[in-house]
């Protein structure tokens, strides 16, 4: 049960984050494109990708399992926003914006995946060697 708990609470941390995030970055940069969700899907694929490797069975940084489901799952999967990238894109889809649309669905896909590998290779680079 603790675990579930643990889950629970990482993910509305993540949640109360992507909400001032996104938030944020939409003030900043204005609403005619999806940034804020893009911005908080990019740097929560990064923040997973570093944290997974750093923290591996192998890794430097030896966390309980439940340390690592509370960030990964709970955290990261309050923080990111798949559900919200596939409304916007959907709207984009509809309103007949199909370059945004797709620039959306590439962006987030590329630059998501690259922060995943960006973190990894940043978390693997401060190992110790």
């Amino acid at each position: 049960m603790l675990n579930y708990i643990l889950v629970m609470l990482g993910g509305a941390l993540g949640t109360g984050v992507r909400f001032w995030a996104s938030g944020f970055v939409a003030e900043t940069a204005g609403e005619l494109f999806p940034l804020g969700t893009l911005v908080v899907n990019v740097t929560g694929s990064f923040a997973i990708g570093f944290f997974a490797a750093f923290t591996d069975p192998e890794g430097p940084l030896l966390v309980s399992p439940r340390l690592r489901q509370f960030f990964m799952i709970g955290v990261c999967g309050g923080f990111t926003t798949f559900s919200s990238f596939s409304l916007q894109t959907l709207d984009l889809a509809r309103d007949g914006d199909w370059f945004r649309a797709c620039l959306n669905m590439a962006l987030s896909f590329a630059c998501c995946v690259a922060a995943v590998w960006l973190g990894r290779i940043l978390a693997l680079a401060l190992l110790p060697k």
